[in-house]
């Protein structure tokens, strides 16, 4: 399929107009130059709607749209848990666990463990970030999204590469996080509108131009399997999606790694002008997140009508954009562009961050400007996004459902990341060396548990590993000296008071969460 003339003009304009907007937002006034602080964190003083457009845009790329979607041809809504339980997720994260790191105000997740316990558990962890960032969500992000632009234009998947790299580059690069997040907002109505758009067209197709509601009738009626919430374990998808555990197990702890100790996501909230006003928009973001699975697992639903001989699960909604007429399709285009490259740019910005803040920032004594941190910041962004222009195609080619690959491979890692970050919290007693058997214990018992009991579901094994990664890092933390770390928290030092809208807009998400799930049970 290629683009018209028109749907070039689209996606042109577009493009221009974000670059143009980028530009704008990163000026500087006379005779100031940009520091660590407002490269790394905008200068501390987003505002709610940024942050919560910036968390949406920096999550839904296509590892989400594309991968997403090729798992919900497969697995119907069920995959959508992991956009609802993330909006709970979010209200837990804004109540208990912001606030503490507002407090310390902190530029990265390493940087608070290095002040809670010490330099080891900093590097380590600094070092484990790197590697996953760049070569597990920077390459899925970037090979997906050169997938779709295949599919869609006839690009070869290399240009694609190049491109998307290029774009995300030339409107992030110089202005750090504050470009993307004050620019997320046309990122995440593009894709919104454009989601919804696609969402509404393939619908309205199943249901033969009756309109959506007759569409999503006829699935329903057509494919009742699709609807399925919660498998049971005669189910072929049991593995992916292990029954209850989806609501009381291991996606918790995914969830609470993700949305509460990831620098690529955190980092928006961290750059708040307040802890209220980082509240305020971590809501705005759950909201968006009860919304997604409209944007991203309906249209896989859908194209099991309207295209089930795909050849791979991937192919689903690029397939569906064949459906749309000259003009929208460039619209919907320009939506999958955005989330591509607003999740690239993020990604770029949290791995300088990191590399600069908590590895740079500490070789050799010299003293190191901000004006030279900036520029080693940038340095990073360009190497990394380098990289994973060259290893995305070796690592992710083979791959029918990429989502499911990234989901399980830092399933190996995360209960280890959320038991570190919970027992540093929440129990004063942990020490450094407890905290780095914490870590290390969640590789261990991870692979461990692949090997000698590979049927066990990898969701379930999240639980369980971080259960044993807690248990671990307790034993070791009690096996030393009674000495409380100085940098030790005082939870109840900390100020988890929220608002009224705060509480009874969180008490909404959970209500349509229970009415989600017990209609389609």
């Amino acid at each position: 399929m290629k683009l018209s003339t028109l749907d070039v003009t689209v996606v042109a304009v577009y493009a221009v107009s974000l670059l143009v907007l980028a530009q704008w937002v990163s000026r500087e006034k006379a005779g100031h130059s940009k520091n660590t602080s407002d490269y790394f964190l905008a200068g501390r003083a987003l505002p709610w709607w940024a942050i919560g457009a910036s968390l949406i845009a920096a999550n839904i790329s296509a590892e989400q749209i594309i991968g997403m979607s090729g798992s919900a041809w497969v697995l119907g809504i069920a995959i959508g848990a992991y956009e609802w339980m993330a909006a709970v997720t979010l209200i837990i994260v804004g109540k208990w666990v912001l606030p503490v790191f507002l407090k310390h105000k902190i530029y990265t997740m390493p940087q608070f463990l290095e002040e809670r316990y010490d330099h080891r558990v900093r590097s380590v962890m600094a070092t484990f970030w790197l590697g996953v960032y760049v070569f597990v969500n920077l390459t899925s992000i970037l090979w997906l999204g050169a997938l779709a632009v295949n599919t869609v234009t006839g690009i070869d998947l290399v240009w694609g590469l190049v491109g998307l790299a290029a774009f995300a580059t030339a409107y992030s690069l110089y202005g750090g996080l504050k470009a993307v997040a004050l620019t997320d907002i046309i990122q995440v109505t593009l894709l919104v509108l454009g989601g919804l758009l696609i969402a509404w067209i393939a619908l309205d197709e199943v249901g033969g131009g009756a309109g959506p509601l007759a569409g999503f009738a006829m699935l329903v009626d057509k494919f009742p399997e699709k609807f399925d919430m919660i498998f049971t374990k005669d189910s072929p998808h049991y593995a992916l999606l292990p029954g209850i555990s989806v609501l009381v197990g291991g996606m918790w702890i995914m969830n609470l790694s993700y949305w509460g100790f990831n620098q690529y996501i955190i980092q928006r909230a961290l750059a708040a002008k307040s802890t209220r006003e980082a509240q305020k928009g971590i809501m705005f973001a759950a909201y968006l997140k009860m919304l997604m699975p409209v944007i991203v697992v309906l249209p896989g639903v859908a194209a099991v009508m309207l295209a089930p001989d795909l050849e791979a699960p991937d192919k689903a909604y690029p397939t569906l954009m064949n459906l749309l007429p000259a003009g929208l399709l460039g619209l919907v285009f320009a939506a999958l562009i955005a989330a591509i490259v607003s999740s690239l740019a993020s990604m770029m910005n949290s791995i300088s961050t990191i590399f600069t803040m908590d590895l740079y920032r500490h070789f050799g004594n010299g003293h190191k400007s901000e004006h030279h941190l900036v520029r080693v910041g940038r340095l990073a962004s360009l190497t990394a996004i380098v990289i994973a222009v060259i290893v995305a195609r070796p690592l992710l080619g083979q791959f029918d459902q990429a989502f499911q690959y990234i989901q399980e491979f830092t399933g190996f890692f995360t209960p280890g990341v959320c038991a570190l970050f919970i027992l540093g919290i929440f129990w004063k007693r942990t020490t450094a060396n407890g905290a780095l058997g914490t870590a290390l214990g969640s590789a261990i018992f991870s692979v461990a548990l692949k090997l000698f009991w590979p049927e066990l579901p990898f969701i379930d094994r999240v639980g369980l590993v971080f259960l044993l990664c807690i248990a671990t890092g307790m034993i070791i933390s009690l096996s030393q000296p009674v000495e409380v770390h100085p940098d030790a928290i005082e939870y109840k030092d900390v100020d988890t008071a929220t608002s009224s809208g705060f509480n009874i807009a969180g008490l909404g998400v959970v209500l349509m969460l229970i009415a989600l799930y017990a209609t389609w049970w």
